[in-house]
């Protein structure tokens, strides 16, 4: 099988190879035509043309020898350095290897072409178009919804089995959720949460009163009569959800301060109590070992995928419109905040500095590797057909030189004597 891949262009590059073989042969043979004529002329102005044929005729020979010899034996015969790709084309690929590696695959060079490119700013300009972006989003939600296809229950069960829970087990728990509960209390991030649970209660205790009623009338005394019971039920029932109401539209209402004090406490005891601590770990290690953990984890991502394939596929929902929000601000950042973006530009250029020193030599080896890998004689083919067009400019302006030397010489001998 080839390594060589022909390309649809192949064709087009056959066509003009030989256009150009046709043209350098023709005047091979046009200059032996008149050769041929003026022979018998050694003097007068024929004898000019004589001889700037004759010596068009040697430069034409002279470089189809050296444009053969560079792909294959002239003529068929194993004549001293020639085919030269075919045989050294090992040595050439590490040559190649080396010559890109020390002039292309470069620290300084890499920052200088990434600085002259000015990646951020045209970034930040790209993005502003509104189809742009949406192109952006295009190929998240494919690269999405390609990862989300080669993820099955069975290999998440895996990953949560074998890597995350033994892992968790193993790191202490209770530091790290005293430190990230302490962040939450003192930035008063949970208000919102706060605020959710009570709207949620409040709603639902207003959609349920005969739940409430019934709960309450099972705790109530059975000495009580029934109309007690539903004087006291009733009167309840208003309070909680004034107090609920009361501690929705307060922000510095007691009960609100005390789950503050309660979890800012909390927080600290799962630092430093070694009792509370060692309280935490114990439930984690517990809650870790129980058998339905796996199953619950995989249904959450079943039912975490299964609304992000919805989000995909709705171009309003919430994942395209955020998404939207989130790369045209980018794009503004990148052109209007300079500073911004030249820490952008700089932590890139970190980042392909550390590519290029650390993986450039092994990237460049890809060419040695893939040459020796290669068919001598088909290798030379292919490089001719791409090149070999070209090279017979070579075999053109060395019949044209050579004519023009050949009747500078004649005219100079025809002086002298």
């Amino acid at each position: 099988m080839s390594l060589l891949a022909p390309s649809p262009a192949d064709a087009a590059r056959r066509t003009g190879l030989r256009r150009m073989r046709a043209v350098a042969l023709g005047l091979l043979v046009l200059a032996a035509i008149v050769y041929a004529v003026t022979l018998r002329h050694e003097t007068g102005w024929l004898g000019y043309v004589n001889a700037g044929a004759e010596a068009a005729m040697v430069g034409a020979l002279a470089d189809w020898f050296a444009v053969t010899a560079l792909f294959r034996h002239p003529l068929g015969l194993p004549v001293p350095h020639t085919a030269i790709i075919p045989k050294r084309k090992n040595e050439i690929g590490r040559n190649l290897q080396e010559f890109v590696t020390e002039n292309f695959l470069t620290e300084q060079i890499a920052r200088e072409r990434l600085t002259a490119a000015r990646v951020g700013e045209r970034l930040g300009v790209w993005l502003s178009e509104p189809r742009h972006r949406q192109r952006v989003m295009t190929e998240v939600v494919r690269v999405t919804r390609a990862g989300l296809g080669r993820l099955s229950d069975e290999d998440v069960r895996e990953v949560i089995a074998d890597f995350v829970l033994p892992r968790l087990a193993t790191e202490p728990i209770s530091p790290i959720a005293g430190s990230l509960l302490e962040g939450v209390v003192s930035e008063e991030t949970h208000h919102g949460l706060v605020d959710l649970g009570l709207e949620q209660l409040h709603d639902w205790l207003v959609d349920n009163p005969g739940t409430f009623s019934s709960v309450m009338g099972e705790r109530a005394p059975w000495w009580s009569p029934p109309w007690v019971d539903d004087k006291v039920i009733g009167w309840s029932y208003q309070q909680v959800l004034t107090w609920l109401a009361d501690i929705r539209s307060t922000p510095g209402h007691p009960a609100r301060v005390a789950f503050d004090d309660l979890l800012g406490r909390l927080a600290r005891d799962l630092q430093s109590d070694p009792a509370v601590m060692e309280r935490a770990e114990s439930l984690k290690e517990r809650l870790l070992s129980h058998p339905q953990v796996p199953d619950t984890a995989v249904g959450l991502w079943r039912s975490f995928a299964a609304a992000l394939e919805s989000a995909m596929d709705d171009p309003t929902s919430y994942f395209h419109v955020r998404g939207d929000e989130l790369l045209q601000h980018l794009g503004r950042h990148l052109v209007e905040d300079e500073p911004w973006r030249s820490r952008l530009e700089g932590h890139l250029g970190e980042a392909v500095s550390f590519f290029v020193n650390t993986y450039g030599s092994e990237l460049a080896e890809v060419i040695s590797v893939t040459v020796e890998q290669w068919d001598g004689r088909e290798a030379a083919e292919r490089i001719e057909l791409h090149v070999g067009r070209d090279l017979q400019f070579i075999r053109i302006n060395g019949t044209i030189v050579g004519a023009l030397a050949g009747i500078i010489i004649h005219a100079l001998s025809s002086t002298l004597h």
